[in-house]
This record gives structure tokens, C-alpha cells and sequence, in this order.
């Protein structure tokens, strides 16, 4: 149970006047970012922001704000076009959020070094059970910044070798019993001590908004030396539920272990936040599928919603199938019930390393949203929302622009595949 209220700290700020603002912001839109490939390892820092939101309460000022908001809406309504409270907001990008999704890249890596189909598909919904409680972390109801058009996000994880979970049967075939080192300047351990590269596995991750009216993200994650990564994409659809909003995930993401030429389609689950008007909150529902067309196996991901009386909060429950058969070969359980229990507490996580601010190019999220990020540390959400608002003007001006001289948006690091979007230069490609 938490509240919407971000604790208030002392943060100095630089006054400014909203017209250097907006030509500051006009200016930087000219610079090239780098490409993930082209990134220098060695400039690369570990990220120390702490995201955690801290439960003071709904001040009484927010919450006739809300009122006022609420009473203009209608069930069902489509929020996305719907402009939100500033305070409501949770100091990262939605891009960001999903780079978060790899807090435990230890495991993500373990997956193809599984020795059968079976274990394979196991390690990966024991990898998708953990990854939910960073990219979501805390149960505060705040909502992330909505990403503008080609804003995009970048950064990496050293994993150590020895964190890395190996083969079961040391008679396994496969060369990820026996991984290269590979030179490379020192790292930092996850347990601060110095490492260097060839201690590590490297795991790189891309997002980008690849488009606006629909709000879609595109992420991709690779280990080039693990031969596997994983492509996503992923619309988000809000609407109004009475006293709860609703966040519906639509799209699909594909795994590809290319070592043994499998490929894993997974979906995602809604998200809800609850008692918008007392105790806001955040919850996981609905059921999600995994599937290996290759290896005839499958599983389905369960967050249980808590029922209106009684219940538990936060429950999921997973099972594997052998789609030949139609035997359930594993159960999970998390939280609660007797089966096979993954205890995302225990599992300490690995963070993400990024770029330094000053190098980072003019539509990363970090830059891109810094003034808005700053304001709210500092608790002053009439300069959060001044800023704020000027990115706005920004995109729409931009797309005013491109629809008089017909001039299509065109994604820098994501293409147009059917009915989804794939990495420009995805890793089963080169290989």
C-alpha cells in the first residue's frame, strides 16, 4: 500500500525563462546519437539512480486535482491522449522502465546453456518471473514519461562469468561450457571488486518510441558472445476503470538462442493502478504465453489479481507444458503455494551501466528528460510541468512540420516488419 506523494528533498535548480528553454531544446535536436555498436565500454558508468518512490501520502491540493480529473472521464475512456498530473510521475522514461526488465541478466544468460529443450524453456520462465519486480519496482502507483517520438534509450551489463549458471551435465555439448575470454579494459564487479571484460559477458540494450499515435516502443537486448538475444515490441493502451487505470501491454517479444536454433514468443502482462483516490497501487494481471514451435514446448505466466474481498497481493503462478505430450513438466508458484518458489528478494541484481550524461546524444532519455527529472527531485512540479510541457510542443511542432512537407517519420535503429518492429541490425542476421 502507497501513496502517490514523492518525498520533498532540497535540490538546487537554475532559474530559466520558458523561450531559452524551448530554443535550448530546438538547438540540441540536430545532434546524432551514437549507435549501440559504435559506444565505448570504457566510458561507460554504473547507473546510482535509485527509483524507489517513497510513501508520504496524496496531499489534499493533488488530490482535488485528481477529482477534477476524474469527474471528466469516462469508463473505458482511452487515456493516451489524456494530459495527467505532473506529480504523478516517477522520474524515468517508459523506455527506461523496460531496460529494467533485465535487472537479473544472470539469469537471462543461463537460459541457452540449458542442456535440453526442457530446461531451456524452465530457465526462461524462472528468468521472466524476476524480471517484472525491478522493471515495476515498488508498489507506488506512479507512471513513467511517456517517451517522445524518437527518444531512445541505451546501456549495458557485465555479467561475471561465474554468475552465470552452467551446465547442469558437465558432458552437455556446446560451447558455453567452456566460454573465450576475451580482452578488454577492467569492470566493476556487481560486488565492487575490479574486473575486466574477459571476466564478463556483455549484454547491450536498445529502445526507441518508433511511434507516437499509436505509442509503441521497440526494445532489443543481445549477448554477442552467448549468441542470443531478444526483440520487442510493445504498444501501451491505458483506460479509465472507475477507481483504477488500466495498462494494457500489446505486442509480443521473440527470445532467439542461436546456438540451438530456437526462438521463444512471449507476450506481456496488463498493469493496474488501484484506489487512485486513497491508497494508490500498483498490480500485474492477466495471462501470458511462452512458445517454442521448434521444441514443442510451452508455458503460461499467471498474475492474479487481488480479489475484491480477502486475497492475497501479487501472486503468479507459471506451469510448463511438453506440447506433444500434454504433460505440465514444471509448476512455479510465487509467494505463495508449494510448489517450485522464485524469491525475487534473494536475487540480487546487477546494474545497468550508461553513458555519462555529456555524452549521451540529444534524444537519449536520460538528456533528453534531465530538467523534468531535476524538478521533481526538487519537488517543484510548476517547473517540472513547464519543462515538461515544452518537449510536448516539441513533438508536436516537429510533426506539424513533417505532415506539411510529407516527409514520413522514420525510426533510427527499428524497421517496420508486418504487423511488429524489428532491431535494424538484429544479431540472428549476422550470423
Amino acid at each position: 500500500m502507497s501513496h502517490w506523494q514523492n518525498k520533498r528533498i532540497i535540490f538546487s535548480f537554475i532559474s530559466y525563462t520558458n523561450g531559452s528553454l524551448c530554443l535550448w531544446q530546438q538547438g540540441q535536436q540536430q545532434g546524432q546519437a551514437s549507435s549501440p555498436e559504435s559506444l565505448d565500454a570504457s566510458e561507460e558508468t554504473t547507473d546510482t539512480e535509485d527509483h524507489e518512490e517513497e510513501d508520504l501520502g496524496v496531499l489534499d491540493d493533488q488530490r482535488s486535482i485528481m477529482l477534477h480529473l476524474l469527474s471528466q472521464l469516462k469508463l473505458g475512456m482511452d487515456l493516451t491522449r489524456v494530459v495527467l498530473p505532473t506529480f504523478i510521475l516517477e522520474k524515468r522514461s517508459l523506455l527506461e522502465m523496460y531496460a529494467n526488465f533485465m535487472a537479473h541478466p544472470d539469469m537471462f544468460l543461463s537460459i541457452t546453456s540449458g542442456c535440453t529443450p526442457e530446461e531451456r524453456i524452465v530457465r526462461f520462465v524462472e528468468y521472466y518471473l524476476t524480471a517484472f519486480h525491478e522493471g515495476r519496482k515498488g508498489a507506488v502507483a506512479k507512471k513513467p514519461y511517456n517517451p517522445i517520438l524518437g527518444e531512445h534509450f541505451h546501456c549495458s551489463w557485465y555479467v561475471p562469468r561465474d554468475r552465470v549458471r552452467p551446465l547442469r551435465n558437465t558432458n552437455c555439448p556446446g560451447p558455453n561450457s567452456a566460454p573465450t575470454a576475451t580482452p578488454g579494459s577492467p569492470q566493476r564487479g556487481t560486488d565492487g571488486s575490479s574486473r575486466r571484460n574477459s571476466d564478463c559477458y556483455r549484454v547491450q540494450f536498445v529502445a526507441e518510441q518508433v511511434s507516437h499515435h499509436p505509442p509503441v516502443s521497440g526494445f532489443y537486448c543481445e549477448c554477442k558472445e552467448k549468441r542470443m538475444c531478444v526483440n520487442t515490441h510493445v504498444w501501451t493502451k491505458s483506460k479509465f476503470m472507475g477507481m483504477s487505470v488500466g495498462v494494457s501491454m500489446v505486442g509480443e517479444g521473440v527470445l532467439y538462442l542461436l546456438e540451438h536454433d530456437e526462438e521463444y514468443v512471449f507476450t506481456l502482462p496488463c498493469a493496474y493502478a488501484r484506489s487512485i483516490l486513497t491508497v494508490p497501487w500498483v498490480e500485474l494481471g492477466g495471462k501470458v504465453t511462452i512458445n517454442c514451435a521448434k521444441s514443442g514446448y510451452s508455458a503460461t505466466v499467471t498474475f492474479h489479481t487481488k480479489p475484491f474481498y480477502g486475497g492475497k497481493v501479487h501472486r503468479v503462478t507459471a506451469e510448463v507444458q511438453n506440447n506433444q505430450t500434454g504433460n505440465i513438466v514444471c509448476k512455479f508458484t510465487y509467494s505463495n503455494g508449494e510448489s517450485k518458489v522464485i524469491d525475487t528478494a534473494k536475487q540480487p541484481i546487477i546494474k545497468k551501466k550508461i553513458q555519462p550524461l555529456e555524452k549521451q546524444g540529444p534524444y537519449e532519455s536520460r538528456r533528453l528528460w534531465q530538467h523534468v527529472t531535476a524538478s521533481l527531485k526538487a519537488g517543484n512540479m510548476d517547473v517540472a510541468t513547464e519543462h515538461k510541457h515544452c518537449l510536448e510542443e516539441r513533438q508536436r511542432s516537429e510533426g506539424k512540420q513533417r505532415a506539411a512537407t510529407k516527409t514520413p517519420w522514420k525510426p533510427k535503429y527499428f524497421i517496420k516488419e508486418g504487423g511488429g518492429w524489428v532491431y535494424h541490425n538484429p544479431l540472428w542476421k549476422a550470423h
